[in-house]
């Protein structure tokens, strides 16, 4: 049931927690103590949604969120102390009490249950975030994987087309012709990138230093057909190669640069950096556009925006550009668990 948790929601709070205040003398207390019983009450019932709607969901985020979480139930504990602290009347010894030995002696009825309130307040509100998070976690796991073959489909769309395989046999077949010293390093590096294309399609992630390197070949293959009215810069800077990505995330951005940015005749400036510190990946790249009209050209970006998304839904930043004769990309993404 899609609203199952809301339902839930609704009968804890209207039926589940003032029955369990009914339980405990809580009238007997409320004509004598009102304002204590309704902050009481008030508190909990804050208590409930603050762990629905904030406690639990920080728990399934990163470490920062989760601090915040711990923050939060240290907070908790500390108000409903400052409840339980609060001293509403002394009590008369009772007689009937003689010879019985109770486990907590100077903790009074009042404040047994606020302390009783607070802990069913408490597993009630935690079960049903926890059940509420772990469904949005099957189907966001669910959204990847559908993501993920469909994003195989688009992979072969985008990066073995005719046109760049073509266009790239054709340079080494003049670099043979002409017996450039470039040839066979260029022909290595073109079936190392396919390769990688094929094997890397079949995996959820791959290390960072195969992404890197499949963007240099890439790059250096693109460059090959380019003429000297274009000028290419590539910058990369990774301290741990061994951070997992999934494939093919990144190089979708350079791609567009060399098929939106260069021109045989008119003098153009791609860039491209890509740095890792720390686990916090940032990639920017710049070029000019000339607009030549490709059937499906949006696709590609628009296919990692949504893999994003998916995949890093709280841990990127992206922001892309355009003034009309320049277009820009930059990313932000935490590889760090």
């Amino acid at each position: 049931m899609k609203n199952l948790s809301g339902y839930i929601d609704l009968v804890f709070c209207i039926i589940v927690l003032p029955v369990m205040m009914m339980i405990f003398p809580v009238e007997r207390w409320f004509h004598n103590f009102r304002w204590y019983v309704t902050s009481v009450g008030i508190w909990l019932y804050l208590l409930y949604f603050l762990n629905r709607f904030i406690t639990v969901p920080c728990l399934f985020k990163n470490i920062r969120k989760k601090i915040y979480a711990a923050i939060i139930i240290a907070i908790s504990l500390i108000v409903t102390y400052k409840f339980s602290c609060v001293s509403l009347y002394t009590p008369k010894p009772n007689i009937h009490d003689q010879g019985i030995v109770r486990i907590f002696p100077s903790v009074l009825h009042y404040q047994q249950t606020v302390w009783s309130l607070f802990m069913i307040v408490e597993a009630f509100s935690f079960a049903v975030g926890l059940l509420t998070q772990t469904n949005i976690q099957r189907s966001r796991r669910r959204q990847v994987e559908a993501q993920r073959d469909k994003a195989e489909i688009e992979l072969y769309k985008a990066q073995i087309k005719p046109h760049f395989m073509f266009n790239t046999l054709n340079t080494l077949y003049g670099l043979f012709l002409t017996g450039n010293e470039k040839a066979l390093v260029s022909l290595e590096r073109f079936i190392s990138m396919m390769r990688y294309i094929n094997t890397s399609s079949m995996r959820d992630m791959v290390p960072l230093r195969d992404e890197t390197d499949y963007i240099r070949q890439y790059v250096a293959l693109q460059s090959l057909r380019l003429n000297e009215m274009t000028t290419v810069t590539l910058d990369i800077s990774v301290e741990n190669e061994d951070l997992a990505i999934p494939p093919m995330l990144l190089v979708t951005f350079v791609e567009n640069c060399f098929k939106h940015g260069v021109s045989p005749v008119e003098k153009s400036d791609i860039d491209i950096s890509l740095h890792e510190q720390n686990g916090a990946l940032l990639l920017t790249t710049g070029n000019r556009i000339f607009p030549v009209k490709r059937i499906g050209e949006h696709m590609g970006i628009g296919n990692c925006r949504k893999r994003l998304e998916l995949l890093y839904p709280d841990r990127h930043e992206l922001s892309i550009s355009s003034s009309g004769q320049c277009f820009s990309v930059k990313l932000r993404l935490d590889l760090t668990l």
